[in-house]
Formats: C-alpha cells, sequence, structure tokens
C-alpha cells in the first residue's frame, strides 16, 4: 500500500512541480510587464502585485511535498557527519514526526481559513478584490500534500526499521 501510495504521490508531484514552474514564470513575466508598461508607457496597473503574491504563494506551497519527498528541505547535515548512522536514522525519524505534528496543524487551520473564505465570499482588501479562497486552497492542498508524503516517509522509515538487516542509508 506505502508503494502505491508513494507512486502516486510521485506522479501527482511532478504535475504539481509543472505548474508550479509555469506559475513562477507567470509571475516574473507580469512584474516585467509591470515595470516596463509603468516606466516606458506611464500605463500604471493595480492588479499585478496581488496576482504575483498569489502566483508565488501557491507555487511555494503547493511545490512543498515535492521538496520534502527528495528531502531538499534545508536539514542538519553537520549531524549526519558526526553522529553513527543508527543515531542520524532516529534523528531523521524525529525530524520527520515533528514536522508531520506541526504540518498537520498548519493544515488544519488552512482548511479552516478556506472554508470561512469560501462560506463568507471573502476578498482581498485591495481594488483587485480577488477572492481569497484562491491562495488559501493552495496552501490547504499544499500542507495536505505535505502531510501524506511525511507520514509516507515516517511509514516506511519505521516498516524498514521492523525488518531484519534493514538500513536506512538511502533516505537522507
Amino acid at each position: 500500500m506505502l508503494k502505491a501510495l508513494d507512486s502516486l504521490i510521485v506522479g501527482l508531484n511532478k504535475l504539481i512541480v509543472l505548474l508550479s514552474t509555469l506559475a513562477l514564470g507567470a509571475a516574473g513575466a507580469i512584474l516585467s510587464w509591470e515595470a516596463t508598461a509603468r516606466y516606458l508607457f506611464k500605463i500604471p496597473s493595480d492588479w499585478q502585485d496581488e496576482v504575483t503574491i498569489f502566483l508565488l504563494v501557491g507555487a511555494t506551497f503547493m511545490s512543498c511535498a515535492w521538496v520534502q519527498y527528495s528531502r531538499g528541505h534545508i536539514g542538519i547535515q553537520a549531524l549526519a557527519a558526526v553522529l553513527s548512522p543508527g543515531i542520524d536514522r532516529v534523528r531523521r525519524l524525529l525530524s520527520d514526526v515533528m514536522s508531520f505534528l506541526f504540518c498537520t496543524f498548519f493544515s488544519w487551520k488552512s482548511w479552516t481559513l478556506l472554508l470561512e473564505a469560501v462560506e463568507d465570499n471573502q476578498i482581498s482588501g485591495s481594488a483587485f478584490g480577488a477572492p481569497l479562497w484562491i491562495p488559501y486552497s493552495c496552501m490547504a492542498i499544499g500542507t495536505s500534500l505535505l502531510t501524506l508524503v511525511l507520514l509516507v516517509q515516517i511509514l516506511s522509515a519505521a516498516s524498514a526499521s521492523l525488518k531484519p538487516n534493514s538500513s536506512l542509508g538511502s533516505a537522507s
């Protein structure tokens, strides 16, 4: 079951990383257009900052599960070099458990914000008035996926440690 869930996460993360990359490119293009339009053509606009922020928030939260899956988050590698492999596995497992607990809470609060934004038809306070369900949905989905990745990593580490002669050297 863990392998099937892992495959699903990999496929979903590939799609999300592609979309996040496009969102970052769009944010860069929008900001470039705004600078060009404002200073060369004297065409100001009030929507670009908010759209760019929404794109950046979406790309950040949606891609965080992929970063965790690839173990790309900042870690304390200096400890790995000093600790024995067994103690380092325990350190990584404890780190994953603490991250899982925090992300579970953060995910729950993000879903709460999303539901409130939808129920109350909340919009941003700018002249653009974008609906707040957009960034809140990215936060809720992204942190939920991150929590799921952490859970799979914890369960994989736990099941590997139960097997005789197991080695978690590949999980860094």
